[in-house]
Formats: structure tokens, C-alpha cells, sequence
């Protein structure tokens, strides 16, 4: 008797689906857990929060360095090329319209081949696209060639936001509302080291080499992807659920921990998304008012990085000087390189972006998506009204401080709700048609912030405000609340196709 005993107990190494079974007091083996199934969502929120997931951080967060360096480039080197082309000030502007109009041309497409192929294969191909026209730019000699070949990177960064889906679909329920949210210092991370090298490099070696020097971080990644692997969510959805289950293993054993007991759930294979599937019945209030709000956000943020540098340089709403015709007009016929002063407003009014990431996870985690992104974009709109009033320069750069930190908080809730509200079966889908309207809303900032406030400085700052209080109330008004709420592996509809 003892030693049969014994050789049960050895059976603790097997695989984690082989169960020991003592006899009962009668004599017969109770139901063996193999007969037991689990979800991937199961399987996530058993192995817990560990080493995988600081990786996974610290990788996927990553792509939002090399994105907001990308992005960030644009106002650094604009000053550069339009005195080496003599270009006019639409010619300059016209590049980060056609920047964004790549990004939101192709952020659909990513998603929906993300939904189709996977995540990892379109963060790979996008992050290799962006790097190899980005370097491709330092060689551009035209003006053309230079607006193509950045349209071209933005269509490549639009596929970044596939490294935000894999954090979602990886991080247990209990902690994205937590840990996703300082995914956003990784932007700022990217933003402030971009002014930095600007600073060190476009004095001494030229914009060229700044923009070779700024596909660093982007090549490194490459190096680095293959430690994470495919989406476990992606691969049951499509019905490979064996490779669900090696990486299920995998991230178990980084974080020394241990599968549930059974059998993973193998579930019927999803059809891809599509745009109905965004617009049926089931989720069409939720897309409408989701796509709103990202035009409305992207609108604000980026309307605010252009409306700062002029409300801090001409303080148009305390009226302008009475040479301010006769310097423009100077302006035009000659170049205006970024001084030191230049660089260090861009900086500070970027750091002003991680006053909300330390409360971050409190509200959203206490009040709830909706409620939270309720509230900071009710709280935009309420600043950006406050910026009418004609106050001193420092009072006017603590105003541009809190309110930069406000559309900044006004991204990161609502990527997280957009990833965690639709199923995997159209998850990227869904989050790359948001992002699309999101640069629509880009696109048009500049001419608010830059043609608009210089002439009618309350319309525009009050346009903004209107666009930020009318978010507010969408926001507060979703149907779905999604804090504490398992993520949908499946579409419900998807089961009856």
C-alpha cells in the first residue's frame, strides 16, 4: 500500500492535464479533472501578473517610443526643410496632413488583417514598413519625394497600435486598468528624447541624420519581438488551439505559475470581422459614439501641441503686437531655426503629458472607463475654455500644463476601452477603424490651431472646448461599461454564421 502511494505522488510532474486520483472510501476513483475545460480568459487570469508581463510591457511599449518619435519629428524638422525648400507655410503643414492621412488610411487595413493573420505577424510587417521608409526619407532631395515618402511611414506606424491589442488580450482583468495606462510613458518617453536629439543633432549634423539616427529604436524592437508571442486569444478564435496552449504554457512558466486544471476550450472558428459587424445592432451605438470620441480626442491633443507654441510665443488672445504684420511678413522671406528656449517649451509642455499617468489607474479602476474618460474630457473642454482669459505667461503655462496632462488622459482611456469593449474576433478591427477617425481629427486640427486662432483666437479655443464637453457626454452615455468585465473571446452573433 505504501508503495502505490508512493508511485502516485510521482505523477506530480506529469503534464498539468493528467490528474492523481485516490481512492475513495468505497473504493472507487473519483471524476478525473482531465474531463475539465478552461477558456484562454480562464487560463489568463489563473497564471496572474508576473515577468512575462513586464516583458510584455517593456516590449510592446516600446513601439509607442518609436511611433512618438516618428511623429514627433515632424514639428523638429519643419523649420529645417522649409528653409533648405523655401517652402510656404501650407507646404509645411501639408506634410503632417499627409502623414496622418497615410496612418488613417491604413489603420483599417492593419486592423483587419491583424483580426485575419494575427497580431505579431502585422506589428512585425507594419514596424518593418515604418523603419525602412523612415530611413528611405533621409535620402528624399525633393520636396515631393520627402511628403511621399513620410505619408508612406505614417501608413507603416498606423500597424503600432497592434502592440497595445497584444498587452489587452495578454494582461489579466484585474490589472489593465492598472498597468496599461503607463504604456503612456513610453510616448513620452519617444517625444522627449526626439526634442533632445533635435537639439544635439540639427545644429552640427543636419535633419538627415536626425531622422537615420531616430529609426534606432524601431530596428532594435525588430530584434527583440520574437520573445513575445502570437495572441493566445487570436489563436483560439481561429482554432489553433494547440498553439494557444504552448503559449499559455510559455507565459506559465515565466511567471512560475501554473495552468487550471483540464483541457483548453476549443471554440468554433470566428468569422473576421468586418465593417457591419462594427455597425450591426449589437454594437452600432457603441461604434458611433466610440469613433466621436477618438475624432474628438485626436482633435484636442493635437490641436493643443499646436495651439501652445503659439499661445506661449504671441499670446494671440492678449492681442498681437503692432509689428506683428511687419514680422510676419519678414518671416515668410526668411527662416526661423528652433532656438534653445524653442526646444525647452517643447519639452516642458511634453512632460506636462505624465501629471495624470501616476492617477491614472485609481480612477480608471475606481470609477470605471466611462465615468473616468467622462470626466477628464469634461475637464478639457473646461480648460481650453480657460484659456480665453488673457493672464500672465506663467499662469498661461500651468493652464497649458494641466490641460495637456487632460487630453493625454483622454488617449489612454479610451484606447483601453476600445480594446477591451469588442471580441477578439474583431478587436483590431474595431480599435484600427477608431484610430482612423482619430486622424481625421488630426488632420483637421492644424487648421484650427494654426490658421484660425491667429485671426479668431476665442472661436477656435472655444471650438475646441465645444468638441471636448460634446466626447464628455458620449462618453458618460456608452452602453457597455467595461471595468471588471471578461474580455469576449467571440462575437455572440459570430456562433449563429
Amino acid at each position: 500500500m505504501i508503495s502505490k502511494k508512493e508511485a502516485l505522488v510521482n505523477y506530480i510532474h506529469l503534464e498539468e492535464s493528467v490528474t492523481i486520483s485516490y481512492p475513495n472510501d468505497n473504493g472507487t476513483a473519483p471524476k478525473k479533472a482531465a474531463g475539465k475545460k478552461y477558456t484562454v480568459e480562464e487560463a489568463v487570469e489563473t497564471i496572474g501578473f508576473g515577468r512575462f508581463h513586464i516583458l510584455l510591457l517593456c516590449i510592446m511599449g516600446s513601439t509607442s517610443v518609436a511611433e512618438a518619435m516618428e511623429i514627433m519629428l515632424l514639428a523638429v524638422i519643419s523649420p529645417v526643410i522649409r528653409c533648405e525648400w523655401l517652402l510656404e507655410e501650407w507646404q509645411v503643414a501639408m506634410v503632417t496632413t499627409m502623414v496622418f492621412l497615410g496612418f488613417m488610411a491604413f489603420s483599417g487595413v492593419w486592423g483587419y488583417l491583424a483580426d485575419k493573420h494575427g497580431r505579431w505577424k502585422i506589428l512585425l510587417i507594419s514596424t518593418v514598413w515604418s523603419t525602412y521608409y523612415s530611413g528611405v526619407t533621409s535620402f528624399a532631395h525633393t520636396y515631393g519625394w520627402f511628403v511621399f515618402l513620410r505619408s508612406m511611414v505614417g501608413s507603416g506606424v498606423a500597424g503600432h497600435s497592434q502592440g497595445f491589442i497584444l498587452m489587452t488580450e495578454f494582461m489579466p482583468s484585474k490589472y489593465r486598468g492598472r498597468i496599461l495606462p503607463l504604456g503612456q510613458i513610453f510616448w513620452l518617453t519617444g517625444s522627449t528624447i526626439e526634442i533632445l536629439l533635435a537639439y544635439l543633432i540639427v545644429p552640427t549634423l543636419g535633419w538627415r541624420w536626425l531622422v537615420r539616427i531616430s529609426t534606432i529604436p524601431s530596428i532594435i524592437l525588430l530584434l527583440v519581438f520574437k520573445c513575445i508571442p502570437e495572441s493566445a486569444r487570436y489563436s483560439v478564435s481561429v482554432g489553433n488551439t494547440q498553439s494557444a496552449k504552448q503559449t499559455l504554457n510559455y507565459i506559465a512558466k515565466m511567471n512560475r505559475s501554473s495552468l487550471p486544471q483540464g483541457t483548453l476550450i476549443e471554440t468554433q472558428t470566428a468569422k473576421r470581422g468586418s465593417i457591419f459587424d462594427l455597425v450591426d445592432s449589437e454594437y452600432r451605438r457603441t461604434t458611433l459614439q466610440c469613433w466621436f470620441i477618438w475624432l474628438g480626442t485626436a482633435f484636442a491633443y493635437y490641436g493643443l501641441v499646436l495651439t501652445s507654441s503659439e499661445l506661449l510665443e504671441n499670446n494671440v488672445v492678449c492681442g498681437s503686437p503692432e509689428n506683428a504684420n511687419l514680422y510676419n511678413s519678414l518671416e515668410t522671406c526668411h527662416c526661423k531655426m528652433f532656438e534653445a528656449a524653442d526646444y525647452q517649451t517643447m519639452v516642458i509642455s511634453t512632460l506636462g503629458e505624465f501629471l495624470f499617468v501616476p492617477f491614472s489607474p485609481f480612477v480608471i479602476e475606481t470609477l470605471g472607463r466611462c465615468r473616468s474618460l467622462a470626466l477628464t474630457m469634461g475637464a478639457s473642454g473646461f480648460f481650453f475654455l480657460l484659456l480665453n482669459i488673457c493672464t500672465s505667461r506663467a499662469l498661461l503655462t500651468v493652464l497649458l500644463f494641466i490641460l495637456r496632462a487632460l487630453v493625454s488622459a483622454n488617449f489612454i482611456i479610451i484606447y483601453i476601452y476600445t480594446a477591451e469593449v469588442y471580441p477578439t474576433n474583431i478587436r483590431s478591427f474595431g480599435l484600427g477603424s477608431c484610430s482612423s477617425m482619430a486622424r481625421i481629427g488630426a488632420m483637421i486640427a492644424p487648421f484650427i490651431a494654426q490658421v484660425l486662432l491667429a485671426t479668431w483666437p476665442i472661436i477656435a479655443l472655444c471650438l475646441f472646448s465645444g468638441v471636448c464637453l460634446i466626447c464628455s457626454v458620449l462618453a458618460f452615455t456608452l452602453p457597455i461599461e467595461t471595468k471588471g468585465r471578461a474580455m469576449q473571446e467571440i462575437k455572440p452573433s459570430s456562433d449563429e454564421q
